[in-house]
Formats: structure tokens, C-alpha cells, sequence
């Protein structure tokens, strides 16, 4: 690289840092004062806390990031009655957790049958999701737990 090319990038990051440090000084917030992000629970401990420690949590909150684990129906049913059972738990939990379907971003879907993409998308598509509606994947999985027909977890914002 040239002498004249390396000097072009120099003032251009120079240029670039004062911005920054004068957007931080507007915004009357330095570096420091930003929130420490951790990773939490949205919701309020167990009481009587339990026996043994949780395997997995339900759900985990990281700054305004929810991640809601996979919910499966675990009743006798078809796998309309199951993605419907499925989706109403989960729309439950993000409320429960202060989100909501609208506020989801990546949706995953495991199905026990991949026969059965069709009958969960006509229930899947009766839900709400707003606009945009998050990202998805499917796939047909060899084994979903507890004999559901369906899991789905999420990933939304709060």
C-alpha cells in the first residue's frame, strides 16, 4: 500500500472516531455507562426453589433478547391439535416473559413426520406473527421428545 493510500485511511478512521465520540457525547452516555448485559430469567424464582438444578431453562433473557426453549404437545392428538397446542404455549410464555409473537425474530420447527409440513403451516399460518414475519426453518427430525408431533422454540426481542 502506498503512502497516500495509508494516510486516506487514517484521516477516514479519524474521521470516523470523532463521530462516534461526539454521538457518545450528545447521547450524554460514555462507554461505562452502558448497562452490563448478563444472562438472566424473565421470570421470578421458583418458591420452594427445587430439589435438584434445572437441566435447561424455559426461557433466557439477554438485554432485550429472548430465547424461548422448545415446546412439544405431549397429549393425544393430531398435529393440527398439536402445533395448535404448541403455539398457544409458546404465545403464553413470551407474554409471560413481556414479548409477544409479533416480537419474535427466528422461529425453529421439528416435526415428527415431514408428511405433515403442510397440516402444522395451515395452523402455523393462522397465528399472528406480524409484519415481517420471523424467519423459519423446518425440518423433519428422527426423534422429537415426549412423542410430540411438533417442538417449536423462538427467539424474540423484549
Amino acid at each position: 500500500m502506498d503512502k497516500k493510500s495509508r494516510r486516506g485511511l487514517l484521516t477516514k478512521g479519524a474521521a470516523v472516531a470523532a463521530v462516534a465520540a461526539g454521538a457518545a457525547a450528545l447521547s450524554g452516555k460514555s462507554a461505562e455507562a452502558q448497562p452490563k448485559l448478563e444472562k438472566r430469567s424473565p421470570y421470578p424464582p421458583p418458591n420452594p426453589p427445587p430439589a435438584t438444578k434445572p437441566m435447561f431453562s424455559r426461557a433466557v433473557v439477554y438485554g432485550n433478547m429472548l430465547f424461548l426453549a422448545g415446546v412439544g404437545y405431549h397429549k393425544v392428538g393430531n398435529i393440527e391439535d398439536h402445533t395448535r397446542g404448541v403455539l398457544d404455549e409458546i404465545k403464553k410464555n413470551l407474554e409471560d416473559a413481556g414479548s409477544s409473537l409479533q416480537k419474535c425474530l427466528k422461529v425453529t420447527v421439528l416435526l415428527a413426520r415431514g408428511e405433515d409440513y403442510e397440516r402444522m403451516n395451515a395452523v402455523y399460518r393462522s397465528y399472528d406473527w406480524g409484519s415481517p414475519p420471523p424467519v423459519r426453518t423446518t425440518t423433519a427430525a428422527a426423534w422429537v421428545p415426549g412423542d410430540s408431533l411438533v417442538e417449536i422454540d423462538v427467539i424474540a426481542y423484549i
